[in-house]
C-alpha cells in the first residue's frame, strides 16, 4: 500500500496492508545528502527521516527540509523504509529513523502495535489554534498533507461530465468503459460503490461491506480492467480505452496540461492524510518535534503544496494559494465541502477481511 500510494506517484506537478516484522531489515535506500547517523540521542543537528521517496522525496526537500536546514542548522537525511522495516526495528529495540512520514492509516495500525510514541502536541506551537481537523491530530501522529481518490473523465466520450458516483455507475446515460482501483494499489473502493447506491457521505460509516460488493457487481461488466499502478489511470485516458476512471488526483494532470479533454470530478473524493509520526525509542525527539512544528507553518504548507498535490491540513495555508492551485487540491474550500476522510480506524480494523473479500470477488 505504501509504495503503492505515494512512492510510485509520479507526479508530473513537480518534475498490501502492512505486514508484521519480526527481524531488523537493513535495506532502507539514503536519499538525502546529509551526514551520516550519530550513534546517540546528542545528535541534534541531524535527522533521519523516512518517506516513499521519489517526486515526493522531492518537494519535501524543497518545500521542508533544506528550509529547515538553513533555518536550524539541522540535517535533514532522508530514507525509504517500509513501516514493517521500521516496526522490526522498533520491537529490536534499534530504530534506525528519527521520524516517519506516511499515511495515518499505517500510523493507525502502529500505534495498536505499540510502535510509536504519543505526540505531545503541546509541544507543537504552529498546532494551536490553527484549526487542523480533530480526526488529523490523533494520540500517535500528526497529519501534515491530505491526498485524494477520485474520478476523472473524458470531457469528449461523454454527452455530459458525471457529476456523482451513481452518474460513474449509470451505464445507460454514460456509456463506455470503466476502470476502477485494483485493491492491490490501495485501499478497496467500497465507500465509492455505497454513494453510488445511494448512501448519504455522512453515513458510509461502519461500511456496509456486502451492500458494497453487490453495487460493485452492478458495474463489472462495464469494467474494461481494475488498476494496480497509479500511473495506469492516466494511461487508459489517454488512449481512450475508458471514459472514465477513479484515480488519485494529481495522475492526470499532464492529460490535461497538453490540452486532452480530460477533466476531474470531486464530488465524492475519498481523502486520506499523510503525516508524522515518531518510532518509539528513537534517539533525537526533539529534532523531530522541531521539524514537524516547522511543517505546519502557514506559509511552508502552501509551499509543499505548489509543488505536490497535497492538500494542507493548516486552513490558513489556502490564504496563500491561486485558485489555479487551489482547484487540485482536496482541502481547496471548495473540495473540502464535497469530499470526505477515510475512516483509518474502521479501515485498520477491516482492512485484511476486506481486502481478501475483493480478491474473491475479483477472481470469481
Amino acid at each position: 500500500m505504501e509504495g503503492n500510494r505515494i512512492g510510485r506517484r509520479t507526479v508530473l506537478r513537480t518534475a498490501g496492508a502492512l505486514a508484521a516484522a519480526t527481524a531488523v531489515t537493513s535495506c532502507g535506500t539514503l536519499m538525502g545528502t546529509g551526514d551520516s547517523r550519530g550513534s546517540s540521542g546528542g545528535g541534534k543537528k541531524r535527522l533521519i527521516v523516512s518517506n516513499s521517496g521519489g517526486a515526493y522525496n522531492d518537494a519535501l526537500t524543497k518545500a521542508i527540509y533544506e528550509p529547515f536546514a538553513k533555518e536550524t542548522g539541522i540535517t535533514v537525511t532522508t530514507v525509504n523504509y517500509q513501516s514493517a522495516q521500521v516496526i522490526a526495528q522498533v520491537r529490536q529495540g534499534r530504530p534506525q529513523v528519527d521520524l516517519m512520514d506516511n499515511t495515518l492509516l499505517i500510523f493507525q495500525k502502529m500505534a495498536r502495535l505499540d510502535c510509536l510514541e504519543a505526540v505531545d502536541h503541546d509541544r507543537l506551537k504552529n498546532v494551536k489554534g490553527a484549526g487542523i481537523a480533530e480526526n488529523q491530530l490523533p494520540e500517535h501522529a500528526v497529519g501534515k498533507n491530505v491526498w485524494a481518490s477520485l474520478m476523472a473523465y473524458r470531457t469528449d466520450s461523454l454527452k455530459r461530465g458525471p457529476k456523482s458516483w451513481a452518474d460513474f455507475w449509470n451505464t445507460h446515460s454514460f456509456v463506455g468503459p470503466r476502470s476502477l482501483q485494483s485493491a492491490e494499489a490501495d485501499l478497496p473502493e467500497l465507500e465509492f460503490a455505497l454513494l453510488a447506491d445511494g448512501v448519504p457521505l455522512d453515513k458510509l460509516y461502519p461500511l456496509d461491506v456486502d451492500r458494497a460488493f453487490a453495487s460493485m457487481s452492478r458495474i463489472r461488466g462495464d469494467v474494461k480492467k481494475f488498476w494496480n499502478t497509479g500511473a495506469l489511470p492516466a494511461v487508459l485516458l489517454g488512449r481512450k480505452e475508458v471514459v472514465m476512471t477513479t484515480v488519485w488526483a494529481g495522475r492526470v494532470d499532464e492529460l490535461i496540461k497538453q490540452g486532452m479533454p480530460v477533466a476531474y470530478q470531486w464530488n465524492g473524493a475519498r481523502r486520506l492524510t499523510n503525516g508524522w509520526g515518531i518510532p518509539k525509542g528513537a534517539d533525537n525527539t526533539d529534532a523531530a518535534y522541531k521539524l514537524i512544528d516547522f511543517s505546519l507553518r502557514p506559509e511552508v504548507q502552501a509551499a509543499f503544496a505548489k509543488l505536490y498535490p497535497g492538500g494542507p491540513v493548516v486552513p490558513a495555508a489556502t490564504k496563500l494559494l491561486s485558485d489555479d492551485v487551489l482547484a487540485t487540491l482536496p482541502t481547496s474550500p471548495q473540495n473540502l465541502k464535497t469530499g470526505f476522510d477515510a475512516d483509518v480506524a474502521w479501515w485498520d480494523k477491516n482492512l485484511e477481511v476486506v481486502t481478501k473479500h475483493w480478491q474473491e470477488w475479483a477472481d470469481a
